[in-house]
């Protein structure tokens, strides 16, 4: 058996370009999904593809670490930066989707078998619309607490808020009043029962990354979600010891031996992988047993399509530290037109029933796909009150 083609199929997405990645071989009918979606990187990340499938036409796919290798280690350069680990993590996807369709298996019983029942999901508020997750403002606390009724409306247990405001370096109180009445309305309006996280998207300084972290505190958060810069490694131990809330980052590091600094240190209790972003399955399963090491759990990053999601899950079914699934509904209204699931959701709870179609159990519609081709993301940018360049 030998791959014949690696062809890449963008879907754009508003925020985000979807980038499909499809692993053809010379065996009919035979191929694999995966997804390489980087928002903002989209042309850059589609020619890494390119580069890297150089190395893998007539290779054996079903020799998947051994692909891995050639693609991280040679070409000289080490697959460690975003692009090419984001490039090496689609082609790793499909070659696990292939293996599991030669196996007649999904991907979690080749990794040993399901070790649960379910996986529990939690939504963006706005369920991934990105004007109610990103762009409400921190001073409208009603408008938090009305999308966190909305989020319970529909099932989740468990839903994130960008409730932290861009700061400078250093801020007074005002920014940290706004953030807690944001989180006093959404736990106010739907009790203690529901888990509520808090994503800072690494826009706070250390200093004022553990200002809000001992501020919301008080409010039984779920997680608290990159305080500051991941290589800010000393503020994330600093902060990650003061709260009882737990830290969870991760979703930006993209090699072995940082997650190993972090966890060593003991910079968070949860680590957000990105699957997409860290190499793949082949690599998220060495940074799942380090974290084993540590009894760090696991809740990966997946804000992106639905091949992301289908590997997101089908992981989560095969590994014991798993606590919850990041998912969108509600960023594109036809997200499901593109894709066929072998998983199924309850409605009521929001927990997902494992995939029994082989490989990662998913079909996609190349016809609905090219309804969407690509375009330029809306831009993001942050600016402070004095001009100067912020964090998204």
């Amino acid at each position: 058996m030998k791959i014949e083609a690696i062809e890449t199929l963008v879907c754009h997405a508003r925020m985000r370009n979807w980038i499909f990645v499809k692993v053809l071989t010379d065996q009919p009918g035979l191929f694999g999904w995966g997804e390489a979606t980087l928002e903002w990187h989209t042309r850059s990340v589609v020619a890494a593809i390119e580069d890297l499938a150089e190395l893998l036409i007539g290779e054996d796919p079903r020799r998947i670490e051994h692909l891995w290798q050639m693609m991280y280690r040679q070409h000289f350069w080490h697959g460690q930066g975003i692009v090419r680990g984001t490039a090496i993590a689609g082609i790793d996807l499909a070659l696990w989707d292939i293996l599991g369709k030669v196996a007649g298996m999904p991907c979690s019983r080749l990794w040993g078998g399901p070790v649960r029942d379910e996986v529990r999901t939690y939504c963006h508020l706005g369920g991934g619309r990105m004007e109610d997750f990103y762009e409400t403002p921190v001073d409208n606390a009603k408008r938090f607490a009305d999308l966190a009724r909305e989020a319970v409306a529909n099932g989740y247990t468990a839903f994130k808020s960008m409730a932290v405001p861009p700061t400078m370096p250093i801020e007074g109180q005002q920014p940290v009043r706004a953030a807690e009445a944001c989180v006093r309305a959404m736990r106010e309006a739907v009790g203690d029962s529901i888990d509520i996280m808090v994503d800072c998207h690494a826009r706070p300084s250390p200093a004022m990354g553990l200002k809000f972290g001992q501020a919301l505190d008080p409010y039984g958060l779920y997680f608290f979600e990159e305080p500051c810069w991941p290589e800010c490694l000393d503020g994330l131990v600093m902060i990650n010891a003061a709260l009882t809330t737990p830290v969870a980052t991760g979703e930006r590091i993209t090699h072995l031996e940082a997650f190993r600094d972090l966890f060593a240190r003991r910079g968070c209790e949860i680590c957000q992988l990105d699957i997409t972003h860290c190499g793949g399955l082949t690599a998220a399963r060495r940074v799942a047993a380090l974290a084993d090491a540590y009894r760090i759990a696991l809740a990966p990053h997946n804000p992106q399509g639905p091949v992301s999601t289908a590997a997101s899950l089908e992981f989560g079914f095969s590994q014991p530290s798993y606590i919850i699934c990041e998912t969108v509904h509600g960023d594109v209204p036809w997200r499901q037109d593109v894709v066929d699931e072998g998983f199924t959701i309850d409605p009521q709870g929001r927990v997902v029933r494992p995939n029994q179609r082989p490989g990662l159990g998913i079909r996609i519609n190349e016809a609905e796909v090219r309804k969407h081709p690509f375009k330029q993301e809306l831009p993001q940018r942050v600016f402070y009150r004095d001009g100067s360049v912020g964090d998204w």
